[in-house]
């Protein structure tokens, strides 16, 4: 009776062990932090940012330029006649729609250029990690944000940043 449960302990002890020594190598990486820090990500978000400030000044000079018309038409109403008012309100709406389709069309255009920026990023970073991941013999590199817990020293995102910055030097934003 010793001797199989010492059989079984040394059996167990062996496939636990042989296990251990094929376990796979798993880190993580914080891609939105490389996006925001990487000099090319950083450079592609200030663009979007100045253009998306721009059109907003844009867009409040415009806002600001109807609401001084329909508050002029409103005052003129009952000096002129109710058709002249009805085309001037007529034209004045045609303004309103014609402004916010413009707005839409930025809005649209910003979006579009967010997600080709993160695009081209995520194109350009594939064989940084695939070549990051076979130097040193990762098996999967998972992003931070679906990890709820982990170690810190699985966190490569600090090695990928600087390979970055040294590998991508341009993003497409448009």
């Amino acid at each position: 009776m010793n001797k199989v449960k010492i059989l079984i302990s040394f059996i167990l002890i062996s496939y636990l062990s042989t296990n251990l020594s094929f376990a796979e190598k798993i880190v993580y990486i914080d891609m939105d932090q490389i996006m925001q820090i990487s000099k090319a990500g950083k450079d592609a978000i200030s663009k979007i940012n100045d253009q998306k400030k721009k059109d907003v000044s844009k867009f409040q000079k415009i806002e600001k330029d109807l609401k001084s018309k329909e508050e002029k038409l409103i005052a003129k109403k009952n000096v002129i006649s109710e058709e002249e008012f009805n085309k001037k309100l007529d034209t004045l709406s045609k303004e309103i729609n014609n402004y916010r389709i413009l707005r839409q069309e930025a809005i649209d255009l910003s979006t579009k250029s967010r997600l080709n920026a993160s695009a081209d990023f995520a194109e350009k970073i594939k064989p940084i990690l695939a070549d990051y991941a076979a130097e040193n013999n990762i098996d999967m590199i998972i992003q931070k944000k679906n990890i709820i817990m982990g170690k810190t020293n699985l966190d490569i995102t600090s090695e990928i940043l600087k390979i970055v910055d040294k590998k991508i030097n341009k993003l497409k934003v448009n």
